[in-house]
């Protein structure tokens, strides 16, 4: 029990709570030994999904929370007054190191909000940003930031940027990864003022590997490890990658099944092109870290299903195990007194 890495997961948040939520805590706990999960959320209900599954009963325990954030509620409000809720009681087990992470695929904006006003900043970090892993050609490339931050200043993106080759390096295991910053065009005279301001201050940084600007257009062939972007832009990269990728699939699909001779091709290519297709699934990295806190909240799709919940379970122990915020805190410090 002292071994295993302590994960708090909100069993009423998402589309698909808590019947997914569950089963992918029991995936988790089936496939590592080190690992012991708290479900947050309403007992009976919790109670009746994992009566369907067999588990070691040891790893998972159940801790109540009453009520529960709805999507459309206003986060602020819902974080101050729903202090029973699963978000709230499963960030308040992290700042109290019941929990070493807290994972959710609940409302966006309560666990943004609750982020930093429950679990708090590292000192020092001004913006914490959302950082998804997206598929791509090479392997895996990181956003970020991707939703927390729609007004974001040039030092913000700096400090994404080093957050983000902390995680790469040591996560992800990508050595010196390459951190470039999202343009419209390669020219650094290119961009619009935030782009302008932050490129020659990215320039300057000697602890991160800076390649220069990116095309969208790139970002799917792996040109850099590290996409930084403020979160408007970042979002919309991220909401297109997906529509892209499902849209691929779907007319995949619809033209292996428009004739009798493209059925039988199905059938000899189908092994191959599962194989393929399943490097592309975004589910299968887990969910976005929200880096630069004083403890790890993970924010899973609205929608996802057990396999991505179980994943994001999984990547809590490697941040964990590589310690990534004190590596974090290390480098705002050694920052700091650099620029002193």
């Amino acid at each position: 029990m002292q071994d295993r890495i302590k994960v708090a997961v909100d069993a009423m948040g998402g589309d698909n709570a808590p019947g997914e939520i569950v089963k992918g805590a029991v995936e988790a706990v089936n496939t590592r030994k080190d690992i012991q999960v708290f479900l947050v959320g309403q007992q009976e209900a919790v109670e009746e999904e994992l009566k369907k599954y067999t588990y070691p009963q040891e790893q998972i325990s159940i801790v109540h929370a009453e009520e529960v954030i709805e999507t459309a509620e206003p986060p602020v409000m819902a974080i101050r007054k729903k202090k029973q809720s699963s978000i709230v009681i499963g960030m308040n087990m992290v700042k109290q190191k019941e929990a070493d992470a807290f994972v959710s695929a609940g409302s966006s904006g309560a666990i943004l909000v609750g982020g930093q006003v429950i679990v708090g900043r590292i000192k020092g970090i001004e913006r914490p940003p959302l950082a998804p892993l997206m598929p791509t050609e090479k392997g895996v490339s990181l956003l970020i930031d991707c939703g927390a931050n729609v007004d974001a200043r040039p030092s913000h993106l700096v400090q994404f940027a080093r957050m983000g080759s902390i995680y790469m390096e040591n996560v992800v295991g990508i050595k010196n990864p390459r951190v470039a910053i999202v343009n419209i065009g390669a020219e650094e005279e290119k961009g619009n003022a935030l782009v302008k301001e932050t490129f020659p201050l990215l320039k300057e940084c000697k602890d991160i590997n800076f390649v220069g600007s990116i095309e969208a257009r790139e970002i799917p062939h792996g040109e850099a490890d590290v996409i930084v972007c403020e979160a408007f832009t970042g979002n919309v990269i991220l909401k297109l990658y997906e529509g892209m990728g499902s849209m691929f699939k779907g007319l995949l699909k619809k033209g292996l099944m428009s004739s009798l001779r493209s059925k039988l091709g199905a059938l000899l290519i189908m092994p191959a092109l599962k194989n393929t297709l399943k490097s592309f699934d975004a589910s299968a990295y887990g969910g976005a870290p929200l880096l630069g806190l004083n403890g790890l909240v993970v924010k899973t799709h609205g929608n996802s299903k057990a396999n991505e919940v179980k994943n994001s379970i999984i990547q809590c122990v490697t941040f964990k195990e590589q310690d990534i915020n004190g590596k974090i805190k290390k480098n705002i410090i050694d920052s700091v007194q650099t620029e002193e």
